[in-house]
């Protein structure tokens, strides 16, 4: 009897998994693994629910799979025609929060893993390494992981994560690196005064318009062989000033930037300063600047990993995936320090919104390649 990745994805839907809570997930992911020889282990580290399980020996040929069962929040529940976390399914789609982003994804390959090691016991190991603090601040969760298996010896040879990676059709994109990400928030201190009698103030706002305008206005890079062109672009400016006849002692600015590998967070870190310094000279505002990089960019360059992935995917769904490394960020720029990892998941244009949803047939199919993945992986094993 094969593994229903579609129920799965319903019991897990039906765990109230917001971040930090663990809500249930894990645990049912626990026994149904547990009962299919996986030897499992729960890492939990600062408030924050983990699980690691491995099928097979400790130290062989180790195929590994990663993902998340924490949620964003549901927001304004009346506005959901399906109930968040019921599992819900109507007119070939599967409702709830977390249906796409991505229960159906950790449901795919645990099913396919379970039914894998039960039909076909490799002579290696399989590994899932499942978090329930990726939505959230990420502190604990896969890098919690990765600490505890380089503490007591795990490793995984190559890794999939699961995230939704296709934006239009099942199948037509992998992700085989990710851009960087940081935040910059600037504060810009003058003298406050009256708006009659700006001479006798200093105004920092004229400060922070120039500062942003040329951070906006540069331009970063022209793209690299396998990226984009890095992009800055500014979120917020504010005073919190609602008076018309005061110029203010204090303004804020916060810019965030992707960046591809022609750079790296302490080079734009280092230029942010600069461009700071420069201003201030030049208007006598004191600038001050924190910075929180949340993700170095990474690449996995095109190989036997990323080709065998993209090889099960047109097996399955008759596309052939590009190769891409677009979008936000994922816990593979983790990943990416302990082994080659790649993505791999669903079309994902429809997580975190309101009627979040995933077509049912989907996740059978991902199921399917994941199966698929796993089986070509140890066979190329086995003949290496």
């Amino acid at each position: 009897m094969t593994t229903d990745p579609v129920a799965l994805t319903q019991n897990l839907v039906r765990c109230p998994s917001v971040t930090p809570e663990e809500g249930g997930a894990l645990v049912l992911l626990e026994e149904m693994l547990s009962a299919a020889g996986f030897s499992c282990t729960r890492v939990d580290r600062g408030g924050v629910p983990n699980l690691f399980a491995r099928w097979g020996r400790k130290g062989a040929p180790s195929f590994g799979f990663n993902g998340h069962t924490d949620v964003v929040p549901v927001g304004d529940a009346a506005a959901w025609t399906h109930d968040p976390f019921g599992g819900e399914i109507a007119e070939g789609w599967l409702y709830g929060r977390g249906a796409t982003d991505m229960k159906s994804g950790v449901a795919a390959f645990a099913a396919a893993a379970v039914d894998f090691v039960i039909e076909t016991p490799p002579d290696g190991a399989v590994i899932l390494a499942i978090t329930g603090d990726e939505e959230g601040p990420s502190r604990d969760g896969t890098r919690a992981l990765l600490d505890w298996m380089d503490a007591e010896g795990e490793r995984m040879d190559v890794c999939l994560v699961g995230e939704p990676t296709c934006p239009e059709e099942m199948g037509d994109m992998m992700k085989i690196g990710r851009r960087g990400s940081m935040n910059a928030w600037f504060t810009f201190r003058g003298q406050q005064g009256h708006a009659a009698y700006p001479h006798r103030a200093k105004n920092p706002l004229p400060a922070m318009a120039r500062l942003m305008a040329d951070l906006a206005e540069t331009e970063l890079d022209r793209g690299t062989a396998h990226f984009d062109p890095s992009t800055l672009a500014v979120v917020t400016m504010d005073t919190g000033n609602q008076a018309t006849n005061v110029i203010p002692a204090e303004a804020r600015a916060t810019v965030n930037i992707r960046f591809n590998d022609s750079h790296s967070g302490a080079t734009l870190t280092a230029w942010l300063r600069r461009e700071a310094a420069r201003v201030s000279e030049a208007t006598g505002i004191e600038i001050g600047m924190e910075v929180k990089i949340s993700g170095e960019s990474f690449l996995t360059p095109p190989g036997p990993l990323s080709e065998l992935v993209a090889e099960a995917v047109a097996a399955e769904t008759g596309r052939r995936p590009v190769l891409s490394t677009s979008g936000g960020t994922s816990d593979a720029r983790f990943v990416k320090s302990h082994c080659p990892v790649v993505e791999f998941g669903l079309v994902g244009h429809r997580m975190h919104a309101v009627d979040e949803r995933v077509r049912v047939e989907q996740i059978g199919q991902l199921k399917a390649i994941y199966a698929r993945i796993l089986r070509g992986w140890f066979a190329a094993e086995e003949n290496s």
